[in-house]
């Protein structure tokens, strides 16, 4: 009897294999070096690997499956009802064999090295820009200690930097040098978030499909450029509305006996294109007073018996089915019509 079907636990160095054949007779239990995969692989007919989607795990389906493996990646919430008793390689190996093998399963879109680079730039810019706040925040308390208060923005804190350059403020030299250097790294911070802004524009305006995201209101180029390189295929996901719950926008369930208890958004799957999607949201709801349209008229009604806060959410989910039809038509938003 061959393998038909292989499940793939990987780590930094060692990985597990798990093979089983049509019968799901046990057939293989190895484990291998992370530079002796391929070589195994390549050895193997061709056969059914599925494998956890995590850092690494897009690399490895590509190459896996260039080699003619059929390979799909599963979410490790999905994995984890098919372990067994103790949590270990083997164990884990085995669970992704059993679980890559459901009819029912929901397996993730095996990302292209251009998209993996795009959500590169997306989250060295999160996280540059954390680190701008950071420093925002503790130059503007180390100012305060001396009685020099800042207004909110980054904007009025770069000029006190700019006025402690020009020496305006009587410091102690001490403190003085120490937050020029401050005000140096934030400035070099902002130079080079800029510049990761200017590459994903420059990629917006190659990509159609992140321009005809764009098209939805409430998404900005950033959302846009996260979305079209996250989601390589929205036909993974049923309908809208299953893809604002992988999103984590809807309500989570708690119902049992019939009765239907929803409460707070479950908070799961993406949490950065959730965050860009609830902060377009935002967006929309300050420039509500002016528009005009069915979906206008939907949100000022919607503010009208929900807190704001709960009404961009609620927004946010209305916008991830959107983009959910418009990534699996491929075509442009087009506004509702009035009735």
């Amino acid at each position: 009897m061959e393998i038909t079907t292989l499940g793939i636990d990987i780590a930094k160095s060692v990985f597990q294999l798990h093979g089983v054949d049509a019968a799901g007779q046990v057939m293989l239990r190895k484990r291998l070096r992370r530079n002796q995969v391929l070589a195994f692989m390549a050895q193997l007919p061709r056969c059914l690997v599925g494998i956890e989607a995590c850092g690494t795990s897009h690399h490895w389906a590509r190459e896996i499956a260039a080699l003619g493996h059929d390979v799909r990646l599963i979410p490790p919430t999905y994995v984890k009802p098919y372990v067994k008793r103790q949590k270990n390689d083997m164990a884990d190996a085995e669970a992704i064999c059993e679980a890559v093998t459901r009819p029912n399963m929901h397996f993730v879109p095996i990302k292209t090295p251009e998209q993996q680079g795009v959500l590169i730039l997306h989250r060295t810019r999160k996280m540059l820009s954390r680190q701008r706040t950071m420093m925002l925040n503790a130059l503007r308390s180390h100012l305060a200690e001396f009685g020099i208060v800042a207004p909110k923005g980054p904007y009025h804190v770069m000029q006190l930097a700019r006025a402690l350059r020009e020496g305006e403020h009587d410091l102690p030299e001490l403190a003085r040098t120490a937050l020029i250097g401050f005000a140096d790294q934030l400035a070099a911070l902002s130079t080079e978030i800029k510049a990761l802004e200017r590459q994903l524009r420059a990629w917006h305006q190659e990509n159609p499909v992140s321009q005809r995201l764009q098209t939805i209101p409430g998404v900005g180029v950033l959302t846009a450029t996260a979305l079209a390189a996250s989601i390589p295929d929205a036909s993974v996901f049923r309908s809208g509305r299953h893809f604002a719950a992988f999103l984590g926008l809807v309500p989570r369930q708690n119902s049992t006996g019939g009765k239907d208890r929803l409460g707070r958004i479950t908070k799961m799957g993406d949490p950065y294109l959730r965050t860009l999607l609830v902060n377009g949201a935002t967006a929309v709801i300050r420039r509500i007073e002016k528009a005009e349209g069915p979906t206008a008229i939907w949100i000022r009604r919607l503010l009208d018996k929900k807190p704001a806060r709960v009404a961009t959410v609620a927004i946010a989910n209305k916008t991830a089915r959107i983009v959910w039809a418009v990534l699996l038509r491929e075509e442009e938003y087009r506004k509702p019509v009035m009735g």
